[in-house]
């Protein structure tokens, strides 16, 4: 079989010189580290410079080199092999991503990872990283282990007030208050028993832990606050703090830093801050609670004149990507912390938190937060500034008041594009806001009924805009939606007074509208006397009558 060869070498793709046979632990090796990372194709018969050099005799036996990989490898990996049609011949090995860590029967395990050339290569998978790589697959909760060396009096009975109070302040599970401070820590998993023994857990010491005692067991527990005036650092600190302690305490950093302005509304005001109070909350408590704390790093929150950024240790989740962080199921790194969190009110129940922190942008009509410079190893939330839309403010607090409930994340998304596109179809705006076009159907027809949105064109054709109430200027309004059969009437009228003639593709492209709709109105148009046809096809001719 005639298949196109790779140019070079991916994290997906492997090139293997067989000229000289490659050894059988190299060939395993291989295989070992694409099954721990994101699998891949292994190339034999291919000089890492691209050139092709064919394949050795003693790997021409597919069926055999594939049970052999199997047998060689732990819990045992089913690749496919096959000899591709080139000159010299190549053997395409197609490896699978395991969900499980893989080993060779010899015991070693390696990975696959990017050098700083930008090419790749294989490395050793230390102990470290077998933890990280579990938590990336939901095999392994990190927090809920017990801390080695750590005693039960390495818990502050401060922060365990510091968290009844948090309870009654973000309304968590009230009954929780009605606990015994060790009954408390068993009922969140703070602590478990090891031989008749009390210790406590990632979880526990995290939360509720003493500052030199993180510093001791978890000296990746850090956090980091910077403030950035131009290219000057303004505030730079790093600390070591239980973790409801540094929440408090970036939160309180930035609010005294957050700026608001007010608008009418009619007798009343609304109050638009500069970074929605909920949405930072919910962005550093994602990164505490996403973290991976194997890793060394920190939490480092960056404010600056272009916006607020969150960054933390650990690429996303296996399964999660900055492009469907909106819609893919809610799972973490750490459930038994986020399950903490949830449960005294810090964190959202739903698991939804990414949905609070867009929210605190598009209520108030600005840019959406944007996870596009994470890497496989942070995450990094960057919440841009910007000039609220107070027109789209006002529009979406009538809404709410009239309905009495918030608005759902999915129109807030699409009243957003709207304001920055003015006029899309339903394929662009799924695109745009990576909602399937079968929800999204639904959320266009509730804001159309609602009178948020107009809907012009019918079919493939149809197209939508933000309605006139969006708009200050009425004939900003006229101008992106042409709705009105008047309107569109005076624009063709005005097009034929400029052309010696115009055609319904003209009609078209003048006012994005289907072949059906604008050969309606130029029907109508001929009917009342106003144009001339000449011809009978979809070329046909019309002229303004004389």
């Amino acid at each position: 079989m005639k298949m196109t060869l790779p140019e070079r070498e991916t994290m997906e793709i492997e090139f293997k010189s067989d000229v000289k046979k490659l050894s059988d632990s190299d060939l395993v090796d291989a295989v070992v580290a694409f099954a721990n990372t994101n699998g891949g194709s292994l190339y034999l018969g291919i000089e890492d410079n691209g050139s092709v050099t064919g394949l050795n005799e003693q790997h021409k036996d597919i069926t055999q080199l594939a049970a052999y990989i199997a047998n060689r490898t732990v819990p045992p990996v089913s690749v496919k092999a096959e000899i591709l049609g080139s000159e010299p011949p190549v053997l395409l090995i197609q490896v699978p991503k395991s969900r499980s860590i893989v080993a060779a029967s010899n015991g070693k395990i390696q990975r696959r990872r990017l050098k700083a050339d930008g090419t790749p290569e294989n490395v050793p998978m230390y102990p470290y990283e077998i933890s990280t790589r579990l938590s990336e697959l939901s095999l392994l909760d990190f927090s809920a282990q017990p801390v080695p060396g750590a005693k039960y009096t390495d818990i502050d009975s401060l922060e365990r007030e510091r968290l009844r109070k948090i309870i009654l302040a973000y309304n968590g599970e009230k009954n929780l208050l009605e606990l015994s401070d060790e009954e408390l820590d068993k009922a969140l998993q703070f602590v478990v028993t090891t031989a008749d023994q009390l210790v406590p857990t990632y979880t526990g010491l995290l939360l509720l832990g003493k500052a030199e005692k993180i510093r001791e067991y978890m000296p990746t527990a850090e956090s980091a606050f910077i403030m950035m005036r131009g290219t000057d650092v303004t505030t730079n600190e790093s600390f070591f703090l239980p973790l409801l302690a540094a929440i408090e305490k970036i939160t309180d950093f930035i609010s005294a830093r957050n700026t608001s302005e007010e608008m009418e509304m009619g007798m009343f005001r609304i109050s638009i801050p500069e970074f929605d109070p909920r949405a930072v909350r919910e962005a550093v408590v994602n990164a505490f609670v996403h973290r991976d704390y194997t890793q060394l790093g920190r939490v480092l929150v960056k404010l600056d004149a272009d916006g607020l950024s969150v960054s933390n240790p650990g690429g996303f989740i296996e399964g999660v990507t900055y492009q469907n962080i909106l819609t893919v199921e809610p799972h973490g790194r750490n459930p038994v912390l986020a399950d903490a969190l949830k449960r005294i009110g810090l964190a959202e129940r739903s698991g939804r938190g990414v949905d609070r922190i867009f929210e605190g942008s598009l209520l108030y009509g600005r840019d959406v937060p944007d996870y596009s410079e994470s890497t496989s190893r942070t995450v990094k939330l960057f919440i841009p500034r910007g000039v609220p839309d107070k027109r789209l403010v006002a529009l979406i607090s009538e809404e709410q008041k009239r309905t009495g409930s918030p608005l759902p994340l999915n129109s807030l998304l699409v009243l957003n594009v709207l304001k920055n596109n003015h006029r899309m179809s339903l394929a662009d705006m799924s695109h745009e806001c990576a909602i399937p076009e079968s929800k999204l159907k639904t959320t266009l027809e509730r804001l159309t009924e609602s009178g948020l949105i107009d809907a012009m064109g019918s079919g493939r054709g149809r197209a939508y805009v933000l309605s006139a109430k969006a708009y200050k200027d009425p004939i900003q309004h006229v101008r992106q939606t042409d709705i009105d059969a008047v309107r569109y009437k005076e624009l063709v009228i005005t097009l034929a007074r400029r052309k010696e003639y115009i055609t319904r593709r003209d009609v078209i492209e003048l006012l994005h509208v289907s072949p059906s709709q604008a050969y309606r109105l130029l029907k109508k148009l001929v009917e009342e006397g106003l144009l001339t046809l000449d011809g009978t096809t979809s070329a046909a001719k019309y002229t303004l009558k004389k």
